[in-house]
């Protein structure tokens, strides 16, 4: 079976090291310091993040936050939802955000340019932490979840601690979603501690040995 060819389109050094687009025939990945994020091949288990979060929800006009904003997948779910109203996206990588404006734009339709959205460039944490909006729905697709984390920092927002601030940022009847690249059954027993109502969802995948999961929590 013939490979396309690895094609790397920009290399930039932030302050948490170097990250990088790169394309293979048709489609796009992310990779920050050697380690692979996210790619376009196939963004369902993105799409159902924010899916399912509006699902739980059901209320309309509601107000989601985004965390990550990826290859935007996510975004460009929400903000063609019928139910949703203001999309907020904080995505850390201002090239990230370029991108999506420019390689990345048709996977997401256009989702930057869409009167919905409301994107910062920021330090989630750190933003989460001085932020006093509430919001409907969270979701959040950090690194790769909660037990792969390629940035050590991030770690936190899968912590009681983190769990605590996010609910803080939810309106009441509000709904949080986390995507995983792998089943976490120690941070589902975290999520049952501390909210309501909590549904795990595997998506199938077919370039990996392991399904995506999206983690469903509800106050």
């Amino acid at each position: 079976m013939l490979v396309d060819p690895l094609e790397v389109l920009e290399r930039c050094e932030t302050p948490r090291g170097e990250i990088q687009l790169q394309r293979r025939g048709d489609e796009y990945e992310l990779i920050s310091n050697g380690t692979f994020l996210m790619a376009t091949y196939n963004g369902e288990s993105e799409k159902r993040l924010v899916r399912s979060a509006i699902d739980a929800c059901a209320k309309d006009g509601m107000t989601l936050l985004i965390g990550g904003l990826g290859v935007g997948y996510s975004l460009g779910e929400a903000v063609y939802h019928p139910q949703t109203g203001q999309v907020t996206v904080v995505e850390i990588e201002n090239e990230v955000i370029s991108w999506n404006w420019t390689y990345l734009a048709p996977f997401s339709g256009n989702a930057l340019s869409h009167s919905k959205t409301r994107v910062i460039c920021a330090d989630l944490l750190k933003w989460i932490s001085e932020t006093d909006e509430a919001y409907d729905a969270l979701c959040f697709d950090i690194d790769n979840g909660p037990d792969w984390t390629v940035f050590q920092d991030n770690e936190s927002l899968y912590s009681p601690e983190g769990l605590q601030a996010l609910s803080r940022l939810l309106n009441p009847g509000g709904v949080i979603s986390f995507w995983s690249a792998s089943a976490s059954p120690a941070f589902k027993a975290l999520l049952e501690s501390r909210f309501a109502g909590v549904e795990e969802i595997r998506i199938e995948q077919p370039r990996n040995v392991e399904p995506d999961v999206v983690y469903i929590a509800k106050t």
